[in-house]
């Protein structure tokens, strides 16, 4: 039983997490696949992101470019040709993704109690379209593109724990992905919080594999309940 009256700071993956990008993702690629005259259920297509897009995070490119990737790999595999700008429209796609329904009250209540951080796989430019609908001032973010690498390298959470002004102890990561974010941080001896938004779906955008959270939940808002109980967060200052 994780004691979080320990933890200074909370860090969060975004995507997945945060915000619903398995809507954003289906929103782009379900017409796309469409207009092409080209069927997949939406198991299907999910099932098929979680599996290129970690192969185009390999070697580090911008994020713009590896969802470009991902789109022109669903071409090829479906057997069509998309453009230059049919290519880079999943990454514009990103400022029209939305929060889910938990995530900005809860973000508001662990914010009373906690400093805030932002762990993600994506560029600056494309999380700037993305932060005013959290609902809170972060304490810090890094991207992929401040660190040259994708989840779940770890160098990505050694930089995470370079920056934070907190010992490790201090610091309790909670994210959707087991793949990108519970596997590398438990290896670094990271507290950990699996918000696990599958809530038994067959498929996903992010791979499922074997983790050992420290504690499991089904959503953002469930974490800030486990935290602050029935209690406001005045009461628990």
């Amino acid at each position: 039983m994780l004691d979080f009256s320990q933890f200074e700071y909370i860090s969060l993956d975004c995507y997945g997490t945060l915000i619903d990008w398995e809507s954003g993702i289906l929103g782009y690629l379900r017409p796309l696949l469409l207009r092409k005259n080209r069927h997949a259920t939406d198991g299907e297509i999910l099932d098929r992101y979680s599996e290129l897009e970690p192969r185009l995070q390999q070697t580090y490119r911008p994020y713009r470019e590896v969802l470009a990737g991902v789109v022109r790999d669903f071409a090829a595999q479906y057997t069509f040709e998309v453009s230059d700008q049919e290519a880079a429209g999943l990454a514009e796609s990103i400022r029209h993704w939305r929060p889910f329904p938990d995530t900005v009250p809860a973000l508001r209540r662990l914010k009373s109690r906690y400093r805030l951080a932002v762990l993600s796989n994506i560029d600056d430019d494309l999380f700037a379209l993305t932060a005013p609908k959290l609902g809170v001032a972060l304490d810090l973010v890094i991207t992929a593109q401040q660190v040259q690498s994708y989840k779940p390298s770890l160098r990505n959470f050694e930089t995470l724990l370079e920056r934070l002004p907190v010992e490790k102890g201090g610091l309790l990561h909670a994210a959707e992905s087991l793949y990108h974010d519970v596997v590398p941080a438990h290896a670094l001896g990271i507290n950990t919080a699996w918000v696990n938004r599958r809530q038994g779906k067959t498929s996903a955008a992010t791979k499922l594999t074997a983790a050992q959270p420290d504690l499991e939940v089904p959503t953002l808002h469930a974490l800030a309940e486990k935290i602050f109980g029935t209690s406001t967060p005045e009461q628990m200052a």
